[in-house]
């Protein structure tokens, strides 16, 4: 059975809070050449300050880049400008979707399980949130949204690295993954990351969240360890003794199992947990091995949306194991392992 998510448009959202270097990000986008046609959707063209040399043509919505790319703006209802987007000849390589300062994200990832047009056409592909490494850890005490960046977040963009210390780069880094231990996570100065690096990441497979953090993961299987001890792991050792952040407010949960799932218990299970508890759980995303079925499963949900489909064939000497993590606030912990053990085909 064919990929079902290849053949739709990949979607990024780009959010981060004011000043920390979205519209420096944007700005190599569509004036680059990486020789792709990306459509970047944005509030306010006046906040990004486009540069009138890279035009070639506009009307009145709409600029086209001397690279290709396409920039609009959001005007009224983005599942609109997405529609006209799709409508236009020479399809997009990707779509970018950047969102206000202050704005939680949520909505607008949202509008990717909602509308049926869109989700014919498009995916979410990721959230990239770009953070400012200076004044990160003040905006987490003080703002939610920014919490809320974070913890959305698949791809962080540490940036303005050069305006810490080592220590408070260390720290900053700590605190981030105290909330969200699963992004694949970036320092760069001046957003200087590889494009390739946010878009078209392809995070909704769950694989890359292994490929960060496999010992976060192991160790919540056997022995029921309370994965808050291990929030504040930096696996790539390169600071050393980093302080361990616990933050009250958020949590990430992640259960496995080697034995198939099923799948009459586990769907109904899963639609009734976000019905009910959607509103403390910002991202949930999970693989799945069902019992009797060859193809593995794979689903990510925003609150109370979710969204999934049979992605491929499980390989030759791949391991059939379930993964699921939930990200929010003050998470049914028990709840949910209960619930999910009750799925697993005895």
């Amino acid at each position: 059975m064919p990929d079902l998510t290849s053949q739709k448009i990949p979607v990024t959202v780009l959010t981060g809070y004011l000043g920390a270097g979205k519209t420096t990000l944007l700005n190599r986008i569509l004036s680059e050449n990486h020789g792709k046609k990306y459509a970047v959707i944005v509030n306010e063209f006046g906040e990004i300050g486009i540069d009138n040399d890279l035009i070639i043509g506009a009307d009145e919505e709409v600029f086209e880049m001397n690279n290709g790319c396409v920039c609009c703006t959001v005007r009224g209802d983005l599942v609109r400008i997405l529609d006209g987007l799709m409508k236009r000849k020479g399809k997009f390589d990707a779509i970018i979707v950047e969102t206000t300062g202050l704005a939680d994200p949520a909505p607008v990832a949202q509008t990717f399980f909602v509308d049926e047009d869109v989700q014919k056409n498009a995916r979410l592909d990721a959230v990239v949130t770009v953070a400012d490494a200076k004044w990160l850890s003040d905006r987490l005490k003080d703002a939610p949204e920014a919490k809320n960046q974070i913890a959305f977040a698949d791809v962080i963009i540490l940036n303005k690295t050069d305006l810490v210390s080592k220590a408070e780069l260390a720290e900053v880094e700590a605190r981030i993954r105290a909330i969200n231990p699963y992004a694949k996570l970036h320092r760069t100065e001046r957003c200087q990351v590889a494009i390739a690096d946010v878009l078209e990441r392809g995070a909704f497979d769950l694989d890359r969240i292994l490929e960060i953090e496999p010992e976060f993961l192991d160790a919540g299987d056997d022995h029921h360890h309370d994965h808050d001890h291990h929030h504040g792991h930096d696996h790539d050792h390169s600071h050393g003794g980093l302080k361990h952040y616990h933050d009250e407010d958020m949590q990430s949960l992640s259960l496995r199992s080697a034995k198939p799932l099923d799948a009459t218990k586990f769907m109904p299970w899963l639609q009734n947990l976000v019905a009910s508890e959607g509103q403390k759980i910002l991202r949930s995303k999970g693989i799945l091995a069902f019992s009797d079925d060859d193809d593995r499963y794979v689903f990510q949900g925003v609150h109370m949306m979710l969204e999934g489909d049979h992605q491929r064939k499980w390989k030759d000497g791949e391991a059939r194991e379930s993964r699921v993590v939930f990200i929010g606030r003050e998470l049914p912990e028990q709840m949910i392992r209960d619930g999910f053990e009750s799925c697993i085909t005895t």
